[in-house]
């Protein structure tokens, strides 16, 4: 692995970040702002901290923070699409793109697992 852009989770929480955006600007101009930003941010967070995590490697530590940081913010984004899916496409719109969410956060538990077990990290400097 030579990029955090190797990571599927990564890979499918940017793709996802995309497709959430897009749908997000066409909600009514107040949500736009509101639920609309909130969604933003959250699954944008998820992506980021993925990046931020893989920065911090080296220490295993800090790279699980991290993944439980991102992990959190799946979680969020879960919760806010299902609200927005609820107030605008009446309760089917979003489905599937809220089930890529937990498929997601599913990954992102199974990497936080798998890093936990098997991360080799030299020790730290004193």
């Amino acid at each position: 692995m030579k990029s955090y852009k190797d990571l599927d989770i990564y890979q499918l929480a940017y793709g996802q970040a995309i497709k959430v955006n897009r749908m997000t600007m066409d909600l009514l101009k107040y949500e736009l702002y509101e639920q609309g930003s909130q969604v933003r941010k959250s699954t944008k967070s998820i992506k980021d901290n993925i990046v931020e995590g893989y920065g911090r490697r080296r220490y295993k530590d800090d790279f699980i923070r991290f993944l439980v940081y991102a992990h959190a913010s799946c979680d969020e984004a879960i919760s806010q699409l299902t609200m927005i899916n609820e107030l605008h496409f009446s309760n089917t719109g979003l489905n599937e793109l809220i089930e890529e969410y937990n498929l997601l956060g599913g990954k992102i538990n199974k990497f936080i697992q798998y890093v936990e077990k098997n991360w080799k990290t030299p020790p730290r400097n004193p």
